[in-house]
Protein backbone atom coordinates (compact mmCIF):
# COMPACT_ATOMS: atom_id res chain seq x y z
CA UNK A 1 0.00 0.00 0.00
CA UNK A 2 1.35 3.48 -0.34
CA UNK A 3 -0.98 6.20 1.09
CA UNK A 4 -0.36 9.77 1.56
CA UNK A 5 -0.73 11.62 4.87
CA UNK A 6 -3.78 13.76 4.06
CA UNK A 7 -5.84 10.22 3.47
CA UNK A 8 -4.44 9.07 6.81
CA UNK A 9 -5.06 11.87 8.39
CA UNK A 10 -8.79 11.64 7.30
CA UNK A 11 -8.79 8.16 7.92
CA UNK A 12 -8.18 9.51 11.55
CA UNK A 13 -11.16 11.33 11.84
CA UNK A 14 -13.18 8.93 10.34
CA UNK A 15 -12.34 6.78 13.23
CA UNK A 16 -13.68 9.47 15.58
CA UNK A 17 -16.56 9.61 14.16
CA UNK A 18 -18.20 7.15 16.85
CA UNK A 19 -17.49 8.77 19.53
CA UNK A 20 -17.46 12.42 18.63
CA UNK A 21 -21.07 11.68 17.32
CA UNK A 22 -22.12 10.59 21.05
CA UNK A 23 -20.21 13.73 22.32
CA UNK A 24 -22.39 16.13 19.90
CA UNK A 25 -25.54 14.72 19.90
CA UNK A 26 -26.18 12.61 22.74
CA UNK A 27 -23.55 14.59 25.34
CA UNK A 28 -22.13 11.39 26.41
CA UNK A 29 -19.04 8.95 25.86
CA UNK A 30 -19.79 5.13 25.99
CA UNK A 31 -17.44 2.09 25.11
CA UNK A 32 -18.11 1.47 21.88
CA UNK A 33 -15.60 3.22 20.77
CA UNK A 34 -12.73 1.20 22.25
CA UNK A 35 -11.43 -0.63 19.00
CA UNK A 36 -11.59 2.20 17.07
CA UNK A 37 -9.35 4.41 19.53
CA UNK A 38 -6.77 1.62 19.64
CA UNK A 39 -6.52 1.63 15.22
CA UNK A 40 -6.42 5.31 15.35
CA UNK A 41 -3.50 5.80 18.01
CA UNK A 42 -1.19 2.77 16.04
CA UNK A 43 -1.92 4.51 13.22
CA UNK A 44 -0.88 7.90 14.42
CA UNK A 45 2.24 6.19 16.10
CA UNK A 46 2.74 4.84 12.87
CA UNK A 47 2.51 8.01 10.95
CA UNK A 48 5.06 9.03 13.50
CA UNK A 49 7.34 6.29 14.14
CA UNK A 50 7.66 4.31 10.71
CA UNK A 51 6.41 6.35 7.91
CA UNK A 52 8.27 9.76 8.89
CA UNK A 53 5.00 11.84 8.63
CA UNK A 54 5.94 14.29 11.48
CA UNK A 55 7.59 17.58 11.18
CA UNK A 56 8.18 17.02 14.79
CA UNK A 57 9.83 14.20 14.54
CA UNK A 58 11.45 13.88 11.12
CA UNK A 59 11.97 11.09 8.63
CA UNK A 60 13.38 8.29 11.10
CA UNK A 61 12.38 5.19 11.55
CA UNK A 62 11.76 5.25 15.07
CA UNK A 63 10.89 1.53 15.86
CA UNK A 64 11.30 -1.79 13.94
CA UNK A 65 10.21 -5.00 13.74
CA UNK A 66 11.11 -7.88 15.57
CA UNK A 67 10.12 -10.84 13.39
CA UNK A 68 7.23 -12.78 11.93
CA UNK A 69 4.34 -13.99 14.20
CA UNK A 70 5.56 -17.84 14.77
CA UNK A 71 3.92 -20.61 17.02
CA UNK A 72 2.23 -17.74 18.99
CA UNK A 73 5.12 -15.57 19.20
CA UNK A 74 2.77 -12.00 18.45
CA UNK A 75 5.66 -9.49 16.88
CA UNK A 76 6.97 -7.18 18.74
CA UNK A 77 9.01 -3.46 18.20
CA UNK A 78 11.87 -2.87 20.00
CA UNK A 79 13.28 0.73 20.52
CA UNK A 80 16.78 1.97 20.31
CA UNK A 81 15.32 5.79 21.52
CA UNK A 82 16.16 7.85 24.70
CA UNK A 83 12.98 8.22 27.39
CA UNK A 84 12.67 11.92 26.17
CA UNK A 85 12.27 10.74 22.73
CA UNK A 86 9.70 8.58 23.30
CA UNK A 87 7.79 11.75 25.15
CA UNK A 88 8.16 13.55 22.33
CA UNK A 89 6.76 10.96 20.14
CA UNK A 90 3.63 10.35 22.20
CA UNK A 91 3.13 14.08 22.34
CA UNK A 92 3.31 13.77 18.43
CA UNK A 93 0.73 11.49 18.31
CA UNK A 94 -1.44 12.46 20.90
CA UNK A 95 -1.68 15.97 18.64
CA UNK A 96 -2.09 13.61 15.82
CA UNK A 97 -5.17 12.04 17.43
CA UNK A 98 -6.66 15.66 19.08
CA UNK A 99 -6.74 17.33 16.08
CA UNK A 100 -8.29 14.81 13.92
CA UNK A 101 -11.04 14.58 16.85
CA UNK A 102 -11.62 17.88 16.79
CA UNK A 103 -11.71 17.95 13.15
CA UNK A 104 -14.61 15.12 13.38
CA UNK A 105 -16.12 16.87 16.13
CA UNK A 106 -16.21 20.45 13.68
CA UNK A 107 -17.52 18.58 10.70
CA UNK A 108 -20.39 17.07 12.51
CA UNK A 109 -21.41 20.24 14.19
CA UNK A 110 -21.02 22.35 11.26
CA UNK A 111 -23.63 19.34 9.42
CA UNK A 112 -25.55 18.76 12.62
CA UNK A 113 -29.34 19.49 10.81
CA UNK A 114 -28.16 17.33 7.58
CA UNK A 115 -27.00 14.45 9.99
CA UNK A 116 -30.64 14.85 11.71
CA UNK A 117 -32.58 14.71 8.92
CA UNK A 118 -30.59 11.41 8.06
CA UNK A 119 -31.37 9.99 11.44
CA UNK A 120 -35.14 10.95 10.76
CA UNK A 121 -34.91 9.59 7.29
CA UNK A 122 -32.85 6.24 8.46
CA UNK A 123 -36.03 5.90 11.29
CA UNK A 124 -38.73 5.97 8.22
CA UNK A 125 -36.91 4.38 5.70
CA UNK A 126 -34.25 2.24 7.72
CA UNK A 127 -31.85 2.46 4.57
CA UNK A 128 -30.46 5.29 2.18
CA UNK A 129 -29.63 5.29 -0.91
CA UNK A 130 -27.25 8.19 -2.97
CA UNK A 131 -29.86 10.71 -4.61
CA UNK A 132 -31.40 10.36 -1.04
CA UNK A 133 -28.00 11.27 0.35
CA UNK A 134 -27.53 13.95 -2.30
CA UNK A 135 -30.76 15.38 -1.53
CA UNK A 136 -29.87 15.22 2.15
CA UNK A 137 -26.36 17.38 1.60
CA UNK A 138 -27.73 19.75 -0.77
CA UNK A 139 -30.55 20.55 1.42
CA UNK A 140 -33.87 19.22 -1.16
CA UNK A 141 -36.88 17.48 0.09
CA UNK A 142 -35.64 13.89 0.64
CA UNK A 143 -37.55 11.46 -2.48
CA UNK A 144 -38.74 8.34 -0.82
CA UNK A 145 -36.37 5.05 -1.64
CA UNK A 146 -36.13 3.59 -4.88
CA UNK A 147 -38.64 0.24 -5.29
CA UNK A 148 -36.33 -3.15 -3.60
CA UNK A 149 -33.94 -0.16 -1.80
CA UNK A 150 -35.44 -0.58 1.50
CA UNK A 151 -37.49 -3.37 2.99
CA UNK A 152 -39.41 -1.32 5.85
CA UNK A 153 -40.11 1.33 2.59
CA UNK A 154 -41.69 -1.95 0.67
CA UNK A 155 -43.61 -2.76 3.02
CA UNK A 156 -45.52 0.48 3.67
CA UNK A 157 -46.13 0.65 -0.17
CA UNK A 158 -47.41 -2.67 -0.16
CA UNK A 159 -50.02 -1.88 3.06
CA UNK A 160 -50.71 1.22 1.19
CA UNK A 161 -51.14 -0.13 -1.60
CA UNK A 162 -53.57 -2.88 0.11
CA UNK A 163 -56.13 -0.11 1.64
CA UNK A 164 -59.61 -0.26 0.01
CA UNK A 165 -61.11 3.23 -0.17
CA UNK A 166 -63.19 3.63 2.27
CA UNK A 167 -66.00 4.13 0.20
CA UNK A 168 -65.85 1.37 -1.32
CA UNK A 169 -65.71 -0.97 1.87
CA UNK A 170 -68.68 0.72 3.10
CA UNK A 171 -71.81 -0.64 2.59
CA UNK A 172 -74.93 0.85 0.68
CA UNK A 173 -77.40 1.75 3.19
CA UNK A 174 -80.21 -0.56 3.57
CA UNK A 175 -83.43 0.59 2.74
CA UNK A 176 -86.28 0.10 5.22
CA UNK A 177 -88.98 -2.62 3.95
CA UNK A 178 -91.94 -1.36 1.87
CA UNK A 179 -95.25 -2.29 3.43
CA UNK A 180 -95.78 -4.45 0.19
CA UNK A 181 -92.68 -6.07 0.81
CA UNK A 182 -93.64 -7.27 4.18
CA UNK A 183 -96.92 -8.53 2.51
CA UNK A 184 -95.14 -11.01 -0.03
CA UNK A 185 -93.01 -12.72 3.04
CA UNK A 186 -96.22 -13.38 5.28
Amino acid sequence: FNYDDVYLTSRLAIMFGGRAAEEVFLNQKTTGASNDFERATQMARDMVTRYGMSDAMGVMVYAENEGEVFLGRSVTRTTHVSELTMQKIDAEVRRILEEQYARACDILKANRERVEVMVQCLMKWETLDEDQIADIMEGREVRPPRPGASAKADQERQAQSEMKPVESVAQPPQQDKKPEDQSDQH
